[in-house]
């Protein structure tokens, strides 16, 4: 591996530790090197608070060996006054002589902007370093800047025979959870909801399962939860619309609960009720990310749009033998992996 890759490989690496946590920022990772030594380390922090460059710098010990160090970087530095001071300008101060990116920021307020000042400024800038590995960690920020969208990750557990549930006639004469997934699987779905902004599912999945959306089988930060309910049909006293965890209501209706504490109502006209006008409300509302957990009817609303990005599946060892068809889905970009008796398929849509 070359000089150049092998650091920003750790970048990479450190900035997964920002997963989660510096949405709707991009979870950043930096390295700074002198003499083939890392002396400095740092990632993006909760939001609002410093980016990986501040914080690799803050951690290198001796500062005047900055001067004489290279700082390698998963996106182009800030050059904007914002929640925080321009990266770009602590860049600068300390002299820094060479700084390696990986890729461009699409920021508007960025976009070859950070490039631009630091060359001018007389810093050597490398760019495209490991770009493609960069983008795809990147790849929240940067759907939700390039494409105007969350990014999108549809998420189901079907049985061995390819159904999402039972058929009714056996859900109403032996009604209890039928259960697909094993208890390690759904365990990795609340640390799944730990690290994207929102979770989204339809009237039936509320009125059905009655879920709480929430991560408490993790430590992690509760998602918003996201409620498409087009006729207001979820009764007020279900989880879904209680608890500390905000819920942002989707709907076609005036609400009748306005100032219901915890939630937020949005209303969208009929013909805009479709994945592309959700998405579009979503982004509005600066969500970078988005977990679709909804049933056949929501999975479908994306599914047939090709508004999404990623599929997890999961497929227990359980049997139906009838019922609600999983949808059928063909991909050559795939990974399995086994989850206790599970196995989870993950699909990107390329």
């Amino acid at each position: 591996m070359k000089i150049h890759e092998k650091y920003m490989a750790r970048c990479i690496e450190i900035a997964k530790n920002a997963m989660g946590s510096a949405l709707p920022n991009p979870m950043v990772g930096a390295v700074i090197v002198h003499k083939d030594s890392i002396i400095g380390e740092g990632f993006t922090n909760a939001f609002g608070g410093p980016h990986a460059e501040v914080n690799a710098i803050n951690s290198v010990r001796d500062k005047a060996l900055l001067a004489e160090s290279t700082l390698y970087v998963t996106l182009e530095p800030c050059s904007h006054h914002g929640k925080t001071p321009p990266c770009t300008d602590l860049i600068i101060k300390h002299g820094i002589p060479t700084v390696v990116i990986g890729t461009k920021d699409p920021h508007e307020k960025v976009a070859g902007v950070g490039f631009k000042l630091l060359k001018k400024s007389g810093c050597k800038v490398v760019m495209g370093i490991l770009e493609e590995d960069c983008r795809l960690h990147h790849c929240r920020f940067l759907t939700y800047h390039e494409k105007k969208r969350p990014y999108v990750i549809l998420k189901w557990a079907e049985s061995a025979d390819g159904y999402l549930a039972p058929a009714q006639d056996l859900r109403d004469s032996d009604p209890q959870p039928y259960w697909i997934s094993s208890n390690a699987s759904r365990q990795l779905v609340h640390k799944w909801r730990s690290e994207e902004q929102a979770v989204l599912v339809g009237t039936n999945t509320a009125l059905k399962d009655n879920p709480s959306l929430t991560t408490r089988n993790w430590k992690g930060k509760n998602p918003l939860r996201v409620l498409l309910d087009r006729k207001l049909r979820v009764p007020e006293h279900y989880r879904i619309l209680k608890g500390d965890t905000l819920t942002l209501i989707l709907t076609q209706m005036d609400s009748p609960w306005d100032n219901h504490p915890g939630n937020q109502y949005i209303k969208i006209p009929k013909n805009e009720f479709h994945a592309k006008g959700i998405l579009e409300v979503l982004w509005k509302q600066g969500i970078a990310s988005v977990i679709v957990e909804g049933g056949r009817k929501v999975l479908d609303l994306f599914l047939d749009e090709n508004l999404w990005d990623e599929a997890r599946i999961f497929r227990g060892p359980v049997t139906f033998g009838n019922g609600l068809k999983a949808p059928d889905m063909d991909a050559n970009n795939e990974q399995i992996h086994e989850i206790g008796p599970d196995q989870l398929k993950i699909i990107y849509n390329d």
